[in-house]
């Protein structure tokens, strides 16, 4: 592999690693056994991916093409199950914080670089031209893993309800479009990763949050 294609994968290891990690945690923290933590974690991980891959006719997608991710993410939700198993108290109680905060770092890591991964995916799939494209590539393939997290969790979608999340992943993606067509891929991807994980940080941080209805507007008691 060339420089480009090396720092590409190990980015996506990280990636998968991290959404991996998230995913798990998420099932070990709604009582699932290890293969529903398993599921969970794969599905975080190689999930947007595979819409992705639907979207731009790529079949089968590439989880199936290429399992290592898949492999990689199955082994690391089976670490995360045996670190909770070991140490039940990091779901509760005042490490309950700790647990949080590592969610917050390896769900701000996948969605940083699973948005470029998507964006290139497109610009290698031919089509650099198609702005709008490449930024809902990008964008799907940063939150859709998360998005079936959840709702197979049974727990309100992430992107729906916490703090800037899928906002941060269209301006990487827009960032990481613009960046390529300047730069190459290298910067792009990079660049446009540090930027949603740096906004979904202050966002976490500063507990910004995008305008939504709340009881009193919804006129309930």
């Amino acid at each position: 592999m060339n420089i480009q294609e090396t720092v590409i994968f190990l980015m996506e290891m990280i990636g998968t690693v991290a959404f991996a990690a998230s995913g798990a945690m998420v099932g070990a923290g709604r009582g699932m056994d290890i293969f529903g933590v398993c599921v969970l974690g794969v599905v975080t991980s190689v999930g947007g991916g595979m819409i992705r891959d639907i979207v731009l006719g790529i079949i089968p997608p590439n989880m199936f093409q290429h399992p290592v991710y898949t492999v990689v993410a199955t082994i690391t939700s089976c670490l995360v199950f045996l670190v909770l198993s070991v140490k039940k108290e990091l779901l509760e109680g005042h490490l309950r914080e700790n647990y949080d905060r590592i969610m917050l770092v390896m769900d701000s890591i996948g969605l940083g670089i699973f948005t470029v991964v998507g964006v290139n995916t497109g610009i290698n799939s031919g089509y650099m031209d198609h702005t709008f494209l490449l930024v809902f590539l990008g964008t799907i393939t940063g939150v859709g893993g998360g998005l079936l997290r959840d709702m197979m969790a049974g727990v309100p979608p992430y992107i729906f309800v916490r703090h800037v999340y899928a906002c941060a992943s269209i301006v990487g993606a827009i960032a990481c479009v613009y960046i390529y067509r300047c730069f190459g891929a290298v910067a792009a991807m990079v660049g446009a990763s540090a930027a949603v994980i740096v906004i979904r940080y202050l966002a976490a941080h500063y507990h910004w949050n995008l305008p939504k209805l709340t009881s009193e507007n919804r006129g309930e008691e």
